[in-house]
């Protein structure tokens, strides 16, 4: 039975990722490169340490990379985060599975200021029994660190009791090298052929289809019956 959920909080809880996009490709044309949105849009989903790589050199970021993402960092607080709102249905979705009894948490690779912006812009104080950010993990994703620590927060529940909830392959590809099963979020705009290819097991439109969809016997979920079915394999091998 899954009894902790670790939300992704850009692109699945905020509707943002246009935002962070079109930020850094205004970052990076500031710096020389002009890179298509398209092209960067695919790169939402990891934290700066793993996506600014994909546009330049080292010998670059050895020059400019921290001046790079430090202008990226001020001009999306200063334009674009005003800007956002949080998808439908947020804070009563949180509310169900509190009622429910389970545990939450919060793992996104944004700075510490900007999480307990999104916090408090979906209304989600006091809902949540753990929180990380970009200061607790080394890589970020699609490198598993930022759900570990969400883990270690929680207590470290055993993988198959955890579910993550995201909307990136990047999401799916770092919770699966933690053996945690992953629902996938249509709203923050990847296909759903990309999020089943990188193993989600079930595919939602936002929180509040996931809400629509909730049961109040969580073994009925999807997602909830494969993790079971998982760990029941586990122990029989």
């Amino acid at each position: 039975m899954v009894r902790s959920i670790i939300f992704d909080v850009d692109g699945t809880l905020v509707d943002s990722v246009d935002e962070h996009a079109e930020a850094w490709r205004r970052a990076f044309l500031e710096f020389g490169r002009d890179v298509p949105f398209a092209h960067v849009r695919s790169q939402i989903g990891k934290g700066a340490d793993q996506l600014v790589p994909v546009f330049f050199t080292e010998d670059e970021l050895e020059k400019f990379g921290k001046e790079l993402s430090d202008y990226r960092s001020e001009l999306f607080k200063r334009e674009f985060m005003p800007k956002l709102r949080p998808f439908p249905r947020v804070r009563e979705l949180f509310e169900r599975l509190r009622a429910d009894g389970l545990q939450i948490a919060l793992a996104s690779s944004a700075n510490g200021d900007e999480l307990e912006y999104y916090i408090r812009l979906c209304n989600l104080e006091g809902l949540t029994d753990a929180e990380t950010s970009k200061a607790d993990a080394d890589k970020s994703k699609p490198h598993p660190d930022i759900f570990e620590a969400a883990l270690e927060k929680l207590g470290r529940p055993e993988p198959h009791s955890v579910a993550v909830v995201g909307d990136t392959p990047y999401d799916a590809l770092a919770a699966s090298k933690l053996s945690v099963p992953t629902v996938g979020m249509l709203c923050g705009g990847f296909p759903e052929e990309d999020l089943r290819t990188a193993g989600c097991r079930a595919i939602y439109k936002d929180p509040a289809d996931l809400l629509a969809h909730y049961d109040s016997s969580r073994e009925s979920w999807p997602w909830a019956a494969d993790a079971v079915a998982a760990a029941k394999d586990d122990e029989s091998r």
